[in-house]
């Protein structure tokens, strides 16, 4: 009888060593969760619906919000960039550059396209000037109509 307590003995540790194992080697398989990471000045259509040649800067400010960059060697260049990183790794990136004359705001330029009313189109950003009317009256108001 001493020789069966002795394999009971021995064995019990192997036992839990493999189980320690099995549990371990499961923590591969375990992935933390990552959250989406949102950096910069987020732009909405509706901000840049808003906006119309002519107005301050003071007024633009009041609508877009303060910019992230405002160059010190080109006072009429404000830029908003915009930048979520998701948590499973892809990055989503946007700009746009306002640009003053004499104080009142001549032009947009930058890679957010007008609303086309679809969520989640496929079709690639591609940067460009955006057209935000003409000081003399008549603008639509929407960006991206041609006239």
């Amino acid at each position: 009888m001493p020789m069966l307590h002795i394999r009971r003995a021995l064995t019990m540790p192997r036992l839990v060593a493999c189980g320690s194992l099995v549990l371990l080697s499961a923590c591969s398989y375990i992935r933390p969760f990552k959250i989406d990471v949102r950096q910069g000045n987020y732009v909405s259509q509706t901000m840049v619906a808003q906006l119309s040649p002519g107005m301050t800067q003071e007024q633009v400010r009041y609508i877009m919000g303060s910019p992230l960059l405002v160059d010190p060697f080109h006072k009429d260049r404000w830029d908003y960039i915009y930048r979520l990183s998701h948590g499973n790794g892809s990055v989503e990136e946007r700009r746009i550059t306002v640009l003053f004359q004499d104080g009142k705001l001549s032009h947009l330029e930058g890679d957010v396209i007008a609303a086309s009313g679809k969520a989640g189109s496929s079709e690639p950003v591609v940067p460009h000037a955006l057209d935000i009317g003409s000081p003399s009256g008549s603008a639509s108001g929407a960006p991206g109509d041609k006239k």
